[in-house]
């Protein structure tokens, strides 16, 4: 695609420059150190690498002086008590700004494109959807700027998992190890907790480089009413598909205006969701057995002779596999049937919408579909961190009941199954949708239990009885006037 409508700008350009740049920045870092080097990256906490026979006194000092080279070489960022919680985010801000590297700056072109596509996109859903416009404003994103908007979502959902790792960590040192590395279970703590941020800004920084949208994850990551295309981005993903350009952007222009609309006008969605994520986060176990396992047989004073072996614990925690519990399963099953709700709503509003007007239109979600349920090596990265995957299984499924409900009844009523929790289907109803339907259309939306409604009747009768009681009294007459002879004129 070497001209892309609506202001935006092909990708390849610039490629060879970068590509330039890249290798000279890789020359400055030294790759041609040894392994044992504390210069080398693949050594990156600057630890001078062998074992020592026994503990000496002296190089316990040694150690600490290491170990403050290793924090005052890699920046403020990295220092200690940097991020102020169990993940260091600046940490994590800093690698994946690295991972991002250069991009191209939005241009006054691309922020118009934006805007113009998604006024399109939204006119074209008033005619399928009962949800009123929800986009306030529409912007056009670069990877440094979606990396730092939606940061303040992925800390609520990483902090749980990060607070477990750090008390796993001090409850499962043994006795031993613990009572010599006590003055530095500080330390071990910050140590932890930059591993912990150097995983997660490893996949942030290559998931902001392949998001098209604010919504493309299945979270809300934008704030409330604003439309988020990143033109990079769909540059990149326009050359890969053989689909005129305009279509493209069209296409995610409706689907980040339908996200927002159901995000906007669905008012306990959004908050619904983040706290599922973080409920589901919160509770998981992790099984540190094998840490057990492997300190078991480390003499504590190695432990401290030898810092490359506390590197080497630390790496071992982040690649444990969580373990989650009955309560945790039934929280991601929820996850996973509500991520696919929104993401089968939005299918078929779009595809409504677009049908009789971008011929591309089946095709394109066909595409979005693999590229959903394939996900990407970012996604893969953020699954092992957190051990949540954000790609529903049952998008087909929602995608087909949401399709049905509407031929059985109309837009009101597929829509009306937004008002309430508790009217929403769940993971049978997917895969059994008939009687949910029939449920539906036999009573209507109204016809669930709704406690808040049936609450708010309640409240609106006892105030009608109240009025109606009161007005009583005026209509008799005053008992302080004497009474009237109804024989007199």
């Amino acid at each position: 695609m070497s001209d892309l409508p609506f202001g935006f700008s092909p990708s390849g350009d610039d490629d060879d420059e970068r590509r330039g740049e890249d290798k000279r920045r890789e020359d400055k870092s030294g790759n041609d150190a040894s392994p044992g080097d504390p210069g080398n990256p693949q050594n990156p906490f600057g630890f001078a690498m062998g074992g020592a026979e026994g503990f000496d006194p002296s190089q316990l000092g040694q150690m600490f002086s290491q170990l403050g080279n290793m924090f005052s070489g890699m920046g403020a960022g990295m220092a200690p008590g940097a991020g102020g919680g169990p993940v260091n985010y600046q940490v994590a801000t800093n690698l994946a700004r690295q991972q991002i590297g250069n991009f191209t700056p939005v241009l006054d072109k691309e922020t118009q494109a934006v805007a113009d596509a998604v006024r399109l996109a939204d006119v074209w859903l008033d005619d399928v959807t009962t949800f009123p416009g929800g986009v306030r404003q529409a912007v056009a994103w670069t990877p440094v700027t979606w990396l730092e908007e939606s940061m303040p979502t992925w800390k609520r959902l990483c902090d749980p998992v990060a607070t477990q790792l750090s008390r796993t960590w001090e409850q499962n040192l043994p006795a031993e190890a613990a009572q010599f590395a006590g003055p530095m279970m500080g330390m071990l703590t910050q140590m932890s907790g930059m591993a912990f941020g150097t995983q997660l800004g490893q996949g942030l920084g290559q998931l902001a480089k392949e998001v098209l949208t604010s919504t493309d994850v299945g979270l809300p990551l934008a704030p409330e009413g604003t439309a988020v295309l990143l033109p990079e981005a769909i540059a990149n993903f326009a050359e890969g598909l053989e689909q005129p350009a305009q279509e493209i952007i069209l296409f995610l222009a409706a689907r980040e205006a339908a996200h927002v609309r159901l995000f906007t006008h669905v008012g306990w969605l959004r908050q619904r969701l983040l706290s599922t994520v973080e409920e589901y986060a919160r509770g998981i176990s992790i099984d540190f057995s094998g840490i057990a396992d492997m300190t078991s047989g480390i003499d504590p004073q190695e432990l401290l002779s030898d810092p490359s072996k506390l590197e080497e614990l630390i790496g071992s925690s982040a690649s444990f596999e969580p373990t989650t519990t009955p309560e945790q399963q039934a929280a991601l099953a929820r996850l996973e049937t509500l991520l696919a709700l929104i993401e089968g709503w939005v299918e078929q509003v779009v595809s409504r919408a677009l049908d009789d007007r971008i011929p591309s239109a089946a095709a394109l979600t066909e595409t979005m579909r693999r590229r959903r349920a394939t996900g990407g090596p970012a996604e893969q990265t953020f699954a092992t961190l957190v051990g949540l995957e954000l790609r529903p299984r049952k998008v087909r499924e929602a995608s087909a009941l949401w399709r049905q409900l509407l031929e059985a009844g109309d837009m009101s009523t597929r829509d009306g199954v937004w008002a309430h929790p508790d009217l929403m289907p769940d993971a049978d109803d997917l895969d059994h949708p008939a009687a949910f339907i029939d449920g539906v259309i036999g009573g209507g939306a109204s016809s669930f239990d709704d406690p808040i409604a049936q609450l708010e009747a309640t409240l609106a009768q006892e105030r009608a009885d109240q009025e109606s009681q009161g007005a009583k009294p005026d209509d008799s007459p005053d008992s302080d006037d004497p009474p009237r002879d109804s024989g007199t004129s």
